[in-house]
C-alpha cells in the first residue's frame, strides 16, 4: 500500500478541518480517494458523480499527469506521489 499526499482545494477544507494537504493510502487513485473518504466522510462524493466517475468540473492529476489522459480512476499512485484535485473554473 503506497501513501500519498493529497493536495485538498478551498471548496473542499471543510471535509479536511482545514488542512490544505492530506496523507492518504491507495495503490491506485481510486484506492486513494476509497481512504480520503474512510477519513474525510463525503469527499469522495464531492470527487465523483453518481455513476463513480470523476466529476466533469473536476481535474485530478497525479504528480503532473491528468489522470483523464492516464488511466482515470486506475492510475497508479507510487509512494510518496503527489495527487492534486483541482475543480475546473468557468465564467466568463
Amino acid at each position: 500500500m503506497s501513501t500519498v499526499s493529497v493536495r485538498i482545494p478551498t471548496i473542499l477544507r471543510t471535509y479536511t478541518g482545514g488542512e490544505s494537504e492530506v496523507k492518504a493510502d491507495g495503490a491506485t487513485l481510486r484506492e486513494v480517494i476509497s481512504d480520503l473518504d474512510a477519513g474525510y466522510a463525503g469527499i469522495a462524493a464531492r470527487i465523483l458523480d453518481d455513476g463513480g466517475k470523476i466529476r466533469r468540473f473536476v481535474n485530478v492529476y497525479v504528480g503532473d499527469e491528468d489522470v483523464r489522459f492516464a488511466d482515470g480512476l486506475d492510475t497508479a499512485t507510487p509512494a510518496g506521489s503527489q495527487v492534486s484535485i483541482i475543480p475546473a473554473v468557468a465564467g466568463g
